[in-house]
């Protein structure tokens, strides 16, 4: 059996009552302009745009991808009624595990289907809206993958970055300094050769999520997404490049940047929901080649205020790496974590604990907002006691506002590990930190016997009245 592609996962959030389609949308706003509305409201749908004005019927647009668990929950193979925090417990098993398959090299596959090299190429044959109101242009590749093979090992590589259509044979490929793909680019380029490059902008979910996950250097992620999928990638090598692709993507385009070939880039609308980074030189892509399936789809994965795409499945990924550091780091106890969606995954921490001994939640918070996978971007480490829900945003805060005593459980801490897009870094060029708040909301652990009752159902008398009542009781 063929992998399973973008196509299937469609069907399945269709079967899942996830997917809205709506057609006569046209690019230049009402696409950008439709999907910042649904993107926000809890439990929205995944949405298509056919019958594109200007286009083929069939030629789509897919966007608001994964703004929900249950999506989420479908492209990674589980049921989709699994709770936030069976997904972040399998991503800790997946991360602790960390299976992985070689790819499998084919002969063919739905990608072939339509293929333009040359002069013929025209990824303006491709709808692709423009995103947001102030962007620069439009944006083919949001939701993609960047394919590319280190000249010294031949390493194969893929990211998530941003990529620009300007013309029908010219992209900008935007990647951030100590990005994977960057360091191979300038590899090729300080010996005066040319990059080659592939470009997937239509691909099952989870190549996506692979992309803009911490896999290691040296690590391929096509190997990594066979250990998520449970099979081996399919593939097939673009002609000019011989960069690998999975063989059921939808589009996908291939070309060479050159050294010192740049064009101005941006602006976009950014996974902080800021415009950060303004207009830039970036590399161009000379495109050569462009493959895509009879009606395709191009997926968007809009980075805006959050909610958006960013906020959950990689929010998700790293509440599992955040839970799994802090046991690594011999912190005891920990209940849950939670990266709340408007922190857009990265700032804003909940840690849930069952407190042992006193300092245990000051130390729980500190790990979490300097290891590894909480210390990028962190503004925001809440520590709750066991009994507050992290993914319930009521709770965290009732928590703050009951069980933190400001003289002594907040900590300001200094010179945290940030970014250019962090609006609140101390200098986007040349000093990318910031500071950050470590909140204490627990109970005092010195009055952990004596802290007021909560006036709440315990557990067992909410499971009993469940029960008894669910036919008349809201679902969970």
């Amino acid at each position: 059996m063929a992998n399973k592609d973008l196509r299937d996962w469609i069907r399945a959030i269709d079967a899942a009552g996830e997917l809205h389609t709506i057609t006569g949308a046209n690019l230049e706003e009402d696409i950008g302009g439709i999907v910042d509305i649904v993107q926000r409201k809890m439990g929205n749908p995944a949405v298509m745009f056919d019958e594109v004005p200007g286009f083929p019927k069939g030629h789509r647009v897919m966007a608001n991808l994964l703004t929900s668990v249950p999506r989420i929950n479908v492209a990674l193979g589980l049921p989709p009624d699994s709770s936030e925090m069976d997904l972040i417990q399998w991503w800790r098993d997946y991360m602790g595990r960390a299976p992985s398959f070689e790819p499998k090299q084919v002969n063919g596959g739905p990608l072939l289907e339509n293929v333009q090299e040359g002069a013929e190429v025209n990824i303006k044959s491709i709808p692709t809206p423009v995103w947001h109101e102030y962007d620069g242009g439009p944006f083919i590749g949001t939701a993609c993958i960047v394919v590319m093979k280190d000249p010294d090992s031949g390493w194969i590589n893929f990211g998530t970055y941003r990529v620009q259509s300007h013309e029908p044979q010219i992209a900008t490929l935007m990647m951030s300094q100590g990005k994977h793909g960057r360091h191979i680019m300038e590899k090729y380029h300080a010996r005066g050769e040319q990059c080659p490059v592939a470009v997937v902008v239509g691909m099952h979910p989870s190549l996506m999520m692979i992309g803009g996950l911490e896999i290691p250097f040296g690590k391929n992620e096509f190997e990594a997404v066979g250990g998520l999928m449970g099979e081996p990638i399919e593939i097939i090598n673009m002609p000019k490049t011989g960069l690998p692709v999975p063989a059921n993507a939808e589009i996908a385009f291939e070309g060479f940047i050159g050294p010192g070939d740049e064009r101005t880039e941006g602006p976009l609308g950014e996974w902080t929901g800021y415009y950060a980074g303004g207009q830039r030189p970036e590399p161009v892509i000379r495109i050569e080649t462009l493959m895509y399936r009879d009606n395709p789809v191009l997926l968007g994965a809009v980075p805006a205020v959050p909610p958006n795409d960013n906020t959950f499945y990689l929010g998700t990924y790293r509440c599992g790496a955040v839970w799994n550091q802090l046991e690594a780091a011999g912190i005891p106890e920990i209940k849950g974590v939670w990266a709340h969606e408007a922190g857009g995954s990265r700032f804003w921490l909940t840690i849930s604990i069952k407190q042992l001994y006193g300092g245990h939640a000051k130390q729980a918070g500190m790990v979490a907002a300097h290891c590894h996978a909480g210390a990028y971007c962190n503004h925001w480490t809440v520590v709750v006691d066991d009994d507050i829900e992290p993914t319930n945003m009521n709770d965290v805060l009732w928590s703050m506002c009951t069980r933190c005593d400001p003289r002594e459980d907040v900590d300001v801490i200094n010179g945290g590990w940030s970014s250019h897009l962090d609006p609140m870094c101390y200098d986007d060029d040349t000093d990318r930190r910031n500071s950050r708040v470590i909140v204490d909301a627990c109970r005092p652990y010195r009055r952990k016997d004596t802290f007021p009752v909560v006036a709440r159902n315990s557990p067992e008398l909410d499971a009993r009245t469940r029960a008894k009542w669910a036919h008349v009781l809201p679902k969970e």
